[in-house]
């Protein structure tokens, strides 16, 4: 099964603001209440677990998905996979992050999840409140780092070396 996006916006309906792309012009106000969550599929549950737990997340569910609702939602003919909720706990709005680990199909590999010039998803990026401290308990817990902390846009930030060669970067804004 392929799946294509469809109903982008003609280009003609954008509305340009400093030669940036703004939001369709009958947009009044945002459409986007806040981030939910991302899905990692993962080759290792436990090494996945081990590292968002670092990070704070905590097992909120685990289920098997499969059959035809599954398949067709995801596009996925034969779908079946672990499907473990990770969630930050006391925090508001609800913050997850799900694995997927496929039984059925193999999932493809992608030879350069750790580049960060492919196309599509690149990183994503959580906030905390002190990076240094975080920095050197992620390091002491075996976490390798992708760069040196760096300031820029009023946030110190660093790349993680995730699960699967996924990059998770941290931010403190200062």
């Amino acid at each position: 099964m392929v799946r294509a996006c469809i109903n982008d916006p003609p280009a003609a309906s954008l509305v340009v603001v400093r030669n940036k792309k703004a939001l369709p012009s009958t947009v009044e106000t945002p459409m986007i209440k806040y981030f939910d969550h991302i899905t990692v599929v993962i080759s290792d549950v436990e090494a996945a677990k081990h590292f968002f737990g670092l990070l704070g997340f905590k097992e909120n569910k685990s289920v098997v998905i499969k059959g035809p609702v599954f398949s067709s939602y995801m596009g996925v003919d034969g779908i079946e996979a672990e499907h473990i909720t990770l969630a930050l706990e006391n925090i508001s709005p609800r913050i997850e992050v799900q694995l997927l680990k496929y039984r059925q199909p193999v999932p493809l590999p992608a030879p350069t999840t750790d580049s960060l010039t492919n196309l599509g998803f690149n990183h994503i990026c959580f906030t905390v409140d002190n990076l240094d401290a975080e920095v050197e308990r992620l390091k002491a817990a075996g976490i390798k780092l992708r760069n040196e902390v760096m300031t820029f846009h009023s946030r110190k930030l660093v790349f993680l070396c995730g699960p699967d060669g996924i990059t998770v970067e941290l931010a403190e804004w200062v």
